[in-house]
């Protein structure tokens, strides 16, 4: 069953990448990303104020959001935190790369998983994971040449980096995920944890906000920022759901979220008619397959 949660959370991640670009397109980015936010705060504000005040109106409804102690608010705050750092990163790289070169680089999540359960449990690796890994990082390689006939050096684009760092972000935010979800109700981590990014991106906006007037950069209200904020509601919640299975295994649901690339890639290269499809279209395959191994592996460990 968590299998199934986590391919239907890609489906959703797939779409609100899509969204993500559409907004962001010549177009400010702190704001997009705080509108988008506030969209999700938004929606689960009603639902944190009725499980206090009305618990009885939600009970079994799958949006009860239960108390939570100090410690276990510190602990949705630094999650908070580490996602949107990521989002930051990720955001303002989307706005000036390709979402076809972008999705790729994402893909490559749960290769970092994979090593950051390595240094911190210190697991060993299978012949899966290590040909997993080797196909991986020479995809990679391969796909960092097709950004070239772009114009996009990967050495030298500091947006490649900031995907990069965004990614890496990516794969810490999943394996902390795996430790809170276990021990906190997961409806009121991602409650809390859409109210928190609002807390920690305000006085960054509203710093930017003086950047961005005077170096005269537009911003432009589109229908599809609060859609940003509404599909990854959607993602997340299936996402969760998923991790909250005892048997469920986080490289794996990780490895499934990806599939949300081939949305984003296939969708979003044709509607934002982007070049050279075919090849990165093949590269990717590669990366995918590394990560297929890389989960195979996982699962036969």
């Amino acid at each position: 069953m968590w299998a199934i949660l986590g391919l239907a959370s890609a489906l959703f991640l797939g779409i609100y990448d899509i969204f993500k670009k559409q907004s962001l397109n010549n177009n400010a980015v702190m704001p997009v990303l705080f509108f988008s936010t506030v969209a999700s705060a938004t929606f689960f504000s009603p639902f944190i104020i009725l499980s206090v005040k009305s618990p009885g109106l939600l009970t079994g409804t799958g949006l009860f959001v239960p108390q939570i102690s100090p410690l276990e608010h510190v602990q949705v705050l630094i999650k908070s935190s580490i996602v949107v750092s990521s989002w930051v990163l990720a955001f303002f790289a989307l706005k000036h790369l390709p979402i076809t070169i972008v999705a790729p680089i994402r893909a490559t999540g749960p290769l970092w998983t994979l090593i950051g359960a390595l240094l911190i449990f210190h697991e060993r690796l299978n012949l899966y994971q290590w040909g997993g890994i080797v196909i991986t990082l020479a995809f990679f390689y391969l796909f960092s040449t097709a950004g070239k006939l772009e114009g996009i050096e990967f050495k030298r684009n500091k947006w490649i980096y900031f995907i990069i760092a965004g990614t890496l972000l990516g794969a810490c935010s999943g394996l902390y995920d795996k430790f809170i979800i276990r021990r906190i109700d997961r409806v009121a981590v991602q409650a809390w944890f859409s109210v928190y990014q609002v807390v920690i991106l305000l006085p960054f906006v509203l710093l930017n906000e003086k950047i961005r007037k005077r170096k005269n950069i537009r911003f432009e209200w589109r229908w599809t920022i609060p859609l940003i904020g509404l599909f990854l509601i959607i993602a997340d919640y299936l996402y969760f759901y998923a991790l909250s299975y005892e048997d469920s295994l986080i490289s794996v649901i990780s490895a499934l979220r990806r599939g949300s690339v081939l949305i984003a890639f296939v969708i979003g290269g044709l509607i934002f008619r982007e070049q050279n499809l075919k090849k990165k279209g093949a590269y990717l395959v590669g990366i995918l397959v590394g990560i297929l191994l890389i989960t195979l592996g996982t699962l036969l460990s």
